[in-house]
């Protein structure tokens, strides 16, 4: 009975929590920052888990077997402490760091980052495991000790724009200083990225207000070189 009071409360608790935050998010007109939204779950998960905690210990105490087992087990609990401490070492350290990166933010819900050359977007950051989600919609899911002693990229933690870069391969035999002119706008950037015997690669970059809007500036602004090539008599078939 006493677990499940201490369920029933962590859910109570964790809904008004979540209520809560909806109404900061209305009164600020718009929804919580990654910031605010990180550290919310991270104090709800918390929460959670002390009450059932508490629950569970209070639960245990009621039965005389089990008080005198735990006052043996205080009277070694030096060596009980090492052998745990051992034992859930990893664990411990995965939820130290959880608490770390909620703290200290290095990364934040819907931040784009790369870590060990896997990119994604940051789902969510929970007590021992930080979730990711790819572009091709495959979940990585890292320890979050190795995040709190890795290298990790950001790419939106300053700038939620991120880069969209398209290239558009030319035949040898076109004219590229051409294809930069007619390809340059305001908001383009262009290069030649590569000469070899297959042809000349250019790179046409610009900037996505948000990560959501990637895909579809990448599609449209591919289309749009094609077609402006095709134009000007210096399209190839090969594209990327």
């Amino acid at each position: 009975m006493t677990v499940l009071v201490a369920v029933g409360l962590a859910r109570f608790v964790d809904s008004y929590l979540v209520r809560r935050g909806g109404r900061v998010a209305s009164a600020m007109s718009g929804p919580l920052s990654p910031v605010a939204m990180t550290r919310l779950r991270l104090v709800r998960r918390l929460i959670s888990a002390t009450i059932v905690l508490i629950g569970i210990m209070l639960a245990l105490s009621q039965f005389e077997a089990i008080k005198r087992t735990a006052t043996g087990v205080l009277a070694s609990s030096a060596v009980l402490g090492i052998v745990v401490g051992f034992a859930a070492r990893q664990t411990l350290a995965n939820a130290v760091a959880g608490i770390l990166l909620a703290i200290t933010q290095p990364i934040r819900i819907d931040d784009i980052v790369t870590f060990e050359n896997e990119t994604g977007t940051v789902e969510d950051v929970r007590l021992t495991y930080t979730y990711l989600r790819s572009d091709d919609g495959r979940r990585i899911i890292v320890p979050n000790e190795r995040l709190a002693q890795n290298t990790i990229q950001n790419h939106t933690i300053i700038d939620a724009r991120v880069r969209v870069a398209v290239d558009v391969w030319l035949p040898p035999e076109a004219d590229s200083l051409r294809a930069l002119r007619v390809l340059a706008g305001d908001d383009l950037e262009v290069s030649i990225a590569e000469i070899d015997k297959e042809g000349v690669r250019i790179s046409v970059g610009t900037w996505a207000r948000t990560y959501k809007e990637r895909g579809a500036i990448a599609a449209g602004l591919r289309a749009s070189c094609l077609e402006t090539l095709r134009r000007e008599g210096l399209s190839s078939s090969n594209s990327a």
